[in-house]
């Protein structure tokens, strides 16, 4: 029988996406995305260097930070500080490596582009929400690249987004919110590019371990929502005033 789930979506549906952009005015790239309950601001700013350890190289650096805004679930959830989160530090690292894939670092010359993504509302797929808020702010903030500088479509090759997808009750269940998540006996964090490629798979069984078939389903799940992320990430560059939203 058929999972019943939260606003009467279908298995295989994307949540309600909007896509807002120019949401911090001083920023060069800025996002506000919701996915469903989910709601992550997504910042990019360039900064005129590149760490120590790359300088003279002649080649860009794109970094990520992550954090959950003390409000953003129902008990309030302290402020990084000094501390070292480790579910933190995995999810900058995972944004970082997405966004690297699609930008030509050699291009860019010696600048660091830092990206943002500070989560407001949580409910589930927060590290998927940002990639996907983020790649659009990052294509905004190399709009504003100095001239003479590379053309910024030269820059970024080609989009990223990322999804999550699970097996709950033995269903494939594409972007999961936070009950589903909770209770899936797996789930996995997809990342791809607009040519169909892979960044990033992350998963791991929760209960019962899943077959091969069941992952060939959950990716093939995963891919067709990324293809519909990506149709809502170009509409919004389009330069559209309103929200985008994905089809249902």
């Amino acid at each position: 029988m058929p999972i019943r789930r939260a606003n009467g979506r279908r298995p295989l549906e994307l949540r309600p996406v909007t896509i807002r952009r120019g949401c911090i005015r001083a920023a060069p790239g800025s996002v506000l995305i919701r996915m469903g309950g989910t709601a992550v601001i997504c910042s990019a700013t360039i900064e005129e260097t590149v760490p120590e350890w790359m300088r003279g190289q002649g080649r860009g650096w794109v970094t990520a930070e992550y954090d959950m805004l003390p409000g953003s679930t129902g008990r309030r959830r302290p402020r990084n500080r000094l501390r070292v989160d480790g579910r933190v530090t995995e999810i900058q690292r995972l944004i970082g490596r997405a966004l690297r894939s699609v930008v030509e670092l050699d291009r860019l010359g010696e600048r660091t582009i830092w990206i943002d993504c500070d989560v407001l509302e949580a409910d589930g797929g927060t590290r998927t929400a940002a990639i996907t808020g983020a790649c659009v702010a990052l294509a905004d903030a190399l709009r504003t690249l100095p001239p003479g500088s590379p053309d910024p479509r030269s820059c970024l090759c080609e989009a990223v987004a990322a999804v999550s997808v699970g097996l709950v009750d033995g269903q494939v269940l594409l972007d999961l919110d936070y009950a589903e998540d909770s209770r899936a006996d797996a789930d996995l964090n997809i990342a791809m590019t607009a040519s169909g490629r892979f960044v990033e798979i992350q998963g791991c069984a929760e209960g019962t371990p899943f077959s091969r078939a069941d992952l060939d389903r959950m990716l093939e799940a995963a891919s067709r929502g990324i293809r519909q992320l990506l149709s809502v990430q170009a509409r919004a560059l389009a330069g559209r005033s309103r929200p985008t939203r994905c089809p249902r």
